[in-house]
């Protein structure tokens, strides 16, 4: 019987449009030519307009279709076994602009294997960073992620290698390491996307921490919403666990309920010691007391999955990519109103307007770009004034932004930057988890500013307000969550201030 190989994501983004469906329909027409179908799930190549991205081999690679539907499976099919022609017809996928023009050091598996083959993962450049760290020995594994320049992707930019080499001199045992996968910014799916398209390596990124630092047991925290990434990566640590990858290590997966805040590591912390999440003063800070009162990494994912490479290939090479201090890829996140949506991974130093115009391919709805957030819902507005930023840490930092997460939102020029200044105070007095004032209190009066400006209640004394308030939040905040809120506020003022007239507030409101 003729067999015919196909590759089909099966991360959350391909089955919300339907993957599973063109799945079931690719088997039945497959049934009706007495064929046998291998189809392979993938992960995702991060060309979510394109989703669900049908793959098949073929001299010139693997040519893509897509999107397509249950409805175009047979028709996809006969053009694959026939040679025909199909209006859903890619080309070779590598050769698509969007994914020829990245940098995929972190990607450089998803959408090309099976996820939970551990085979796949192994012939694709797998564990190849864990066996030279073996080799090295802690200490020198150490030292090469502090002369990598890798640096925190959750959003703080804290330098890795100096996190983990002050837990490893940190008194007390045992010592954990914990990834924090919770994802809660808006317009952000990078660490998903790693989990669903290559569990492996964010494992073996643990375990080669877990090897330098002395820890034990660690733990990945997703949250519930991400109901695909918890089964998979639970289901990738039995595998690497019966491979014999972990040696030593203990790893499991606990889920958050969906707080905001818990992205926060101390906040974090608390939550995965069963109590409610709530913000932790600091000092002493986690890497020298951290959960149950232990010395403990806590590392984003991408940062974790970035670790084999380096480990890998030297951190001479990693040093390669970037800009000044920032240094290495980043996973960028288009969202939004933006025609070309989806997981972009290239070195720092490219601009903003490059990413939104270029790579995203500017809005979705064909009206010009009024606005971009980028770090996600705490991240400041920037206008096309300032889309020649260079995307690096300190460039972002230097215009009153950050890049957080690495999440792009992009808006037209129909949005009310108003009331996206509004909601960022109320979001963020919905999320807070109480602990400090600035935020439990000014995010509440924060709304009440904002809702008197636009209602033309003395609108100087009310901007005064506004910014004494941020300054506060800014300043007098335990955490990021008051303490970037001020981002989106201030940003939207200052450059949209046409939208927080009283005649635009009464236009907000009547809609």
């Amino acid at each position: 019987m003729r067999r015919l190989r196909l590759y089909l994501p099966a991360d959350a983004a391909a089955i919300a449009v339907g993957a599973q469906r063109v799945a079931a329909a690719l088997a039945d027409a497959a049934a009706v030519r007495g064929m046998a179908l291998d189809l392979v799930r993938t992960g995702t190549r991060g060309m979510v307009w394109l989703e669900p991205l049908l793959e098949a081999d073929s001299a010139q690679g693997r040519i893509g279709f897509g999107p397509i539907c249950a409805a175009d499976a047979a028709s996809v099919l006969a053009a694959i076994l026939d040679g025909g022609t199909h209006g859903k017809a890619l080309g070779p996928v590598e050769q698509i602009p969007f994914l020829r023009e990245q940098t995929r050091l972190v990607l450089a598996r998803c959408g090309i294997t099976d996820p939970l083959s551990p085979g796949d993962y192994a012939k694709h450049g797998g564990w190849k960073g864990l066996v030279r760290a073996k080799s090295l020995g802690p200490a020198a594994t150490l030292e090469e992620i502090v002369a990598s320049g890798l640096r925190g992707r959750g959003g703080a930019g804290f330098p890795t290698g100096i996190k983990w080499r002050t837990a490893a001199a940190a008194p007390g045992e045992p010592k954990y390491l914990v990834c924090n996968a919770d994802e809660g910014d808006s317009g952000t799916f990078a660490d998903r996307v790693i989990i669903e398209g290559d569990p492996f390596m964010l494992i073996e990124g643990m375990a080669i921490a877990a090897f330098a630092v002395g820890a034990s047991q660690g733990y990945v925290y997703i949250r519930s919403e991400y109901p695909h990434a918890v089964a998979a990566m639970r289901a990738a640590i039995r595998i690497a666990a019966r491979e014999g990858a972990l040696e030593g290590f203990a790893l499991e997966v606990r889920v958050g309920a969906g707080a905001y805040v818990c992205g926060e590591e101390t906040a974090m912390l608390d939550s995965l010691e069963g109590k409610r999440g709530m913000v932790r003063a600091k000092p002493p800070l986690p890497a020298v007391r951290g959960l149950w009162g232990k010395p403990t990494v806590i590392n984003n994912a991408i940062s974790l999955a970035s670790v084999p490479w380096i480990m890998a290939e030297g951190a001479g090479a990693y040093q390669g990519f970037g800009l000044g201090r920032s240094r290495g890829t980043m996973p960028v996140q288009l969202a939004g109103n933006i025609r070309h949506g989806g997981l972009y991974e290239c070195a720092f130093g490219v601009t903003l307007g490059e990413l939104v115009e270029r790579v995203g391919g500017g809005t979705a709805s064909g009206r010009a770009v009024r606005a971009a957030q980028v770090g996600g819902p705490l991240g400041a507005y920037f206008p096309p004034a300032l889309f020649d930023t260079p995307f690096d840490y300190e460039a972002f930092a230097a215009r009153d932004g950050l890049i957080g997460h690495g999440g792009i939102v992009v808006f037209d020029d129909t949005v009310d930057m108003a009331r996206q200044a509004r909601f960022a105070m109320e979001f963020c007095a919905r999320e807070s988890c109480g602990k400090c004032t600035p935020c439990r209190i000014g995010s509440i009066r924060g709304t009440e500013v904002i809702d008197r400006l636009l209602a033309g209640d003395r609108p100087a004394l009310q901007r005064e307000l506004l910014a004494d308030l941020c300054h506060t939040m800014k300043f007098g905040s335990l955490c990021a969550l008051g303490g970037f809120t001020p981002y989106p506020v201030l940003s939207a003022l200052t450059h949209f201030a046409e939208d927080f007239t009283p005649r635009a507030g009464a236009r907000a409101a009547a809609e």
